[in-house]
């Protein structure tokens, strides 16, 4: 016996390529469609519509089909109210939960379409007094009531801008041929229509920015005020600290690029001055540290979070060695960020993308194409990629900022 429901599509979805998606979705899963009804836009700020009823061969196939379907836009003619039931005990989500993306999300509460706060990918939600938001399973609580299976969910997938800026839908999100200087001065004109309006930009960085000599443009562009959230991890903190005492960045002497003698003790020597002063700020205030990135961090009130790893040397007394605190804070810190540039850091940027909603704006610039690559693998579509060299991009977008580039 056959099954059959009917779904809306509405907004750009034929140039975003929504439509045929879905009915792709259908096809490939061994369903049919049939179109209904279908308006197309016919100006770049008008809308399109399609209404499809899909035909399944039962009832769990089309529960699977329905469900590719919402993955892109899709909603369900008549959909019934969202259904909870309460977490078994904290930590712990009821079993078949809804698993969130990163897409702008809804759900139907009582007949009205209520958005999820705090959407993040590979959490579920909770409904509390005919509210929603997205929990990660680490903060849920017994009793909490979880949203389980796809009844009364409705995912808004972001649609990219129509033009060929430099985050339009157009623009491919992998190429090492990118025009970069085209790509960096509007992203420096972005930046500065984000702080025109006091947006929040953070920025992700790995020690690559210290080891190439990029750090003095990082630090430039702190104190400039495009920079008000750092994530990073011990690394580039204590390289970023060591070049400053030393002039070396893990024993390599940032001006010649050479080894120098005993070097390799540097980084620790670093490391043990800092816990001794009692962190970054006290060495900050007691002018222990005059210069570079965390001083400027410090100077400029920006939020940083050092998240480390089992691989880190000392650390310093400011890295978050737990990790599920460590994204509490780091989840924290991106409240109100329209913009996200991620440079040299892969665990970093994957981590932080994990966290980030598919609305805000993301740049990941790494030497290496695999990185970018990975970003997007995790659900992280919305990520600019741009391969290049660390220090070159940071020292021409630090000048397009300051007006120096023509």
């Amino acid at each position: 016996m056959s099954a059959r429901a009917v779904i809306e599509l509405s907004g750009h979805i034929i140039d975003s390529m929504v439509l045929p998606r879905v009915m792709d979705s259908v096809m490939d899963m061994g369903a049919t469609f049939h179109v209904e009804e279908f308006r197309v836009g016919t100006r770049l700020d008008e809308s399109s519509f399609a209404r499809l009823t899909i035909e399944a061969e039962n009832e769990e196939q089309l529960a699977a089909v329905i469900a590719a379907c919402q993955e892109h836009g899709a909603s369900v003619v008549g959909a019934e109210d969202a259904v909870t039931l309460p977490a078994p005990t904290d930590g712990v989500f009821p079993d078949l939960f809804y698993t969130t993306t990163n897409q702008p999300t809804s759900l139907l509460i009582g007949g009205q379409w209520v958005t999820v706060d705090g959407i993040e990918m590979d959490c579920g939600v909770v409904i509390v007094g005919g509210a929603a938001r997205a929990v990660p399973v680490t903060d849920v609580l017994a009793g909490d009531q979880v949203v389980v299976g796809r009844a009364g969910v409705r995912l808004m997938p972001v649609e990219r801008g129509r033009g060929k800026e430099v985050f339009g839908f157009t623009t491919s999100s992998l190429s090492p041929e990118k025009p970069k200087h085209q790509v960096i001065r509007e992203l420096a004109e972005t930046m500065r229509e984000v702080r025109a309006r006091n947006g929040r930009i953070c920025f992700v960085g790995g020690p690559a920015i210290i080891h190439t000599g990029a750090g003095p443009h990082l630090a430039r562009l702190i104190a400039l005020g495009y920079v008000q959230v750092l994530f990073a991890g011990n690394g580039l903190a204590a390289y970023d600290i060591e070049s400053q005492f030393f002039g070396t960045s893990l024993g390599i002497g940032l001006e010649k690029g050479m080894p120098i003698e005993s070097g390799h003790e540097l980084h620790m020597r670093t490391v043990n001055r800092v816990r001794a002063v009692g962190g970054i700020r006290a060495a900050v205030e007691s002018g222990m540290l005059r210069r570079g990135v965390m001083f400027e961090c410090i100077g400029s009130g920006v939020e940083y979070v050092l998240a480390g790893s089992v691989r880190d040397d000392g650390p310093l007394p400011d890295v978050v060695t737990d990790m599920v605190e460590a994204r509490r804070r780091m989840r924290a810190a991106l409240t109100g960020v329209d913009l996200c540039i991620m440079c040299a850091s892969m665990l970093h940027a994957i981590a932080t993308g994990n966290l980030l909603p598919a609305a805000t704006r993301t740049v990941c610039v790494d030497i290496n194409p695999a990185v970018v690559a990975k970003l997007a693998d995790r659900g992280s579509a919305q990520t600019l990629g741009l391969v290049t060299d660390v220090e070159s991009f940071l020292r021409e977008l630090g000048e397009a900022l300051a007006g120096e580039m023509g």
